[in-house]
């Protein structure tokens, strides 16, 4: 049972108001608020042991060093990944994701085939479609049915011995559609695909398992999960990031070197150049172990609460309609009011201190599908309440009446 009164008081920026009205913070699929804990983190590092790390012998660097290798091994308990250096530290999931497919080039060849969903975020769409430019493999992609759920029977008929690579997100950032990224894995592997998992909507909510799931690559960004913005880990089978070549050249994940020849690090460092954001992978594993002293099967549960009640409040307004009616879907309603512009609610609704976001969500190929232009997301976290979704509700009728 979560206490969400005692959890509130844990995230400074819910005290403030916005345009005169106390801030309601629906945007949590686009960057959750971050607690004083983890803030005070931030602060420890820079006020107390701020050094470059893995190079120096004097205190502050050896500090700082076995504090961010502790955060690596969080992540990796958190995610049950077998080993720490199958954690790679990135800036977040869209770096995560364009290390895997440069690797890719060097893997790749003319007429392989890889995999997308249609319900992807641009970061899982695009890094591939410059892979295929790159080496002439052939993208190809799973459909989606209206209520925003892949069409299972069409993925398993796009398998073939010529796919290589299948790459899905966990949870659509669009519409909140949790995918059964169990049976796309399993189906991958018995034709000899590796499988990368965008894991970045679904970090906040479910606790994915690296091992059960058998997954080849998953990402994740630490913004999502009460982090700072610029963090973020790659998971790698440790076979696999063998198999890649470094993504990036420069110091920490080089061997040795010579005006002849380099040889790279060992992993993780061998794809962790240059200096890291060291405070923010410390900060990133700290957000994990707030998280997870909340527990997130109350998380999850308390999520699922809120997202009954919202959508059973928001479809009583006429007019309105949900965008993503899953069976199996995360706190995420996208919707519209027929004959008004998503934009136009989003920016009154910021009138009365109501953040959500409006647009496409960087998911176009989604909106297409639709024929909208975009919608309006109301993304929600632990840490809101039903008293915030009734001013959101009483704020959507008052704005279809301004401008209707």
């Amino acid at each position: 049972m979560i206490d969400i009164k005692k959890i509130r008081e844990d995230f400074p920026i819910l005290k403030r108001e916005v345009n005169g009205k106390p801030l309601v913070y629906f945007d949590n699929a686009a960057t959750s608020q971050t607690p004083q804990q983890v803030i005070d983190v931030i602060v420890d590092y820079y006020s107390n042991y701020n050094a470059n790390i893995h190079r120096g012998v004097h205190t502050l660097s050896q500090e700082a060093t076995d504090v961010y290798e502790q955060a690596r091994k969080k992540i990796q308990e958190h995610f049950n990944a077998a080993k720490s250096h199958e954690i790679i530290f990135t800036s977040g999931t869209t770096h995560s994701i364009n290390l895997v497919a440069n690797g890719f080039s060097a893997i790749l060849k003319k007429g392989d085939e890889i995999i997308v969903s249609a319900l992807e975020h641009h970061s899982n769409i695009v890094p591939w479609q410059m892979l295929c430019e790159r080496t002439g493999a052939i993208l190809k992609v799973i459909p989606m049915n209206l209520d925003g759920e892949l069409l299972m029977n069409q993925y398993h008929s796009l398998l073939s011995t010529k796919t290589k690579l299948v790459f899905t997100n966990h949870v659509s950032n669009a519409l909140g559609t949790v995918n059964p990224i169990e049976e796309i894995i399993a189906s991958a592997h018995k034709v000899g695909a590796a499988v990368l998992i965008d894991g970045a909507q679904a970090a906040p909510h479910i606790k994915a398992d690296m091992q059960a799931l058998n997954v080849d690559f998953y990402t994740v960004s630490g913004h999502k999960v009460c982090g700072p913005t610029g963090t973020g880990m790659l998971y790698g089978k440790e076979e696999w990031l063998n198999k890649l070549p470094p993504y990036q050249g420069g110091g920490e994940m080089i061997a040795e070197v010579t005006f002849e020849e380099t040889t790279y690090a060992e992993l993780p460092h061998k794809f962790e150049a240059g200096t890291p954001n060291i405070c923010g992978g410390i900060a990133f594993g700290a957000a994990l172990d707030y998280m997870n002293a909340i527990d997130f099967n109350a998380i999850a549960a308390y999520e699922h609460e809120l997202l009954q009640y919202a959508t059973q409040q928001l479809l009583a307004i006429e007019g309105l309609k949900i965008y993503g009616t899953a069976k199996n879907k995360t706190s995420v309603i996208s919707f519209n009011i027929e004959g008004l512009h998503p934009y136009d609610i989003g920016s009154i609704l910021d009138k009365l201190g109501i953040a959500v976001r409006t647009g496409h969500h960087c998911a176009q190929p989604i909106m297409d599908f639709f024929k909208i232009p975009g919608t309006v997301r109301a993304s929600f976290s632990f840490y809101n309440t039903k008293e915030e979704i009734d001013s959101l509700v009483e704020a959507v009728k008052r704005a279809k009446a301004m401008l209707l």
